[in-house]
């Protein structure tokens, strides 16, 4: 299970996504405190009963900016939804759904990424492609008809006017679009595809649910492996405001 997740925050000006907080899970009890990004982005104003940029929020229950964005297992489609996040039990602990769905909701701008960890070597990571509702309507068919397990390739968009790091997804033969790698991995893949050489990459997709809202349509999965030295998310902007 992650026990960290980052928060990201959308900017409606610029439309940049900033790491503004980061949610931690330890001893029973969860954690939250700002990131450097809350202070580097003017537009960002802190969250309602969390408005102290400089202060560690503790709590044993989870806190309402995050509850709100899971699931309630009452309702009649939570057990789809498991099959969705690729989850076979019967339920899953708030943080790991959290770390699969990113927490999304239609009504604000914020998104939640599990922290990276090391594991036996390698750099691996499950997310949900992003973007599969803006893509042409061939391409959407294309990913409607991926399969468990289809390898999938990358591409940088370096003409993207939002962000110069951006990783699209593509299918084999023909090479078609099947949407975007999450803004808050693109400088970590980057990094890593350069260091271990494209050949060594390896992106496929995990589950792709067809009948699903879009943002949890195509689960897919990076592995590589974790050089030396490497250190996920380690721009200022991730840092924690408070040591």
């Amino acid at each position: 299970m992650n026990n960290e997740l980052i928060l990201s925050w959308k900017n409606s000006t610029t439309h940049m996504w900033v790491p503004v907080g980061r949610l931690k899970f330890q001893n029973n009890h969860y954690f939250f405190q700002y990131t450097k990004g809350a202070q580097t982005s003017k537009e960002f104003q802190p969250f309602e009963k969390m408005d102290n940029l400089n202060k560690i929020y503790e709590s044993e229950e989870l806190f309402p900016l995050f509850k709100n964005r899971l699931l309630q297992k009452s309702r009649p489609e939570y057990s789809e939804y498991l099959d969705w996040l690729d989850v076979s039990k019967t339920e899953m602990h708030p943080m790991e759904e959290l770390a699969l769905t990113g927490g999304v909701r239609a009504t604000d701008s914020l998104q939640l990424f599990p922290m990276p960890i090391e594991n036996n070597g390698y750099y691996e990571v499950k997310f949900f492609s992003h973007g599969i509702r803006y893509l042409a309507s061939s391409y959407i068919e294309r990913a409607n008809k991926l399969e468990n397990g289809d390898k999938l390739y990358i591409m940088k968009d370096i003409q993207n006017p939002h962000d110069g790091y951006a990783l699209t997804l593509r299918t084999e033969d023909p090479p078609e679009l099947v949407g975007y790698c999450p803004k808050n991995y693109v400088k970590d893949f980057n990094s890593l595809i350069e260091e271990n050489g494209a050949e060594n990459i390896e992106v496929s997709v995990v589950k792709n649910n067809k009948m699903a809202p879009s943002q949890l349509k195509l689960l897919c999965k990076f592995k590589v492996k974790w050089y030396e030295g490497f250190t996920p998310f380690s721009d200022d902007d991730f840092q924690p405001i408070v040591s």
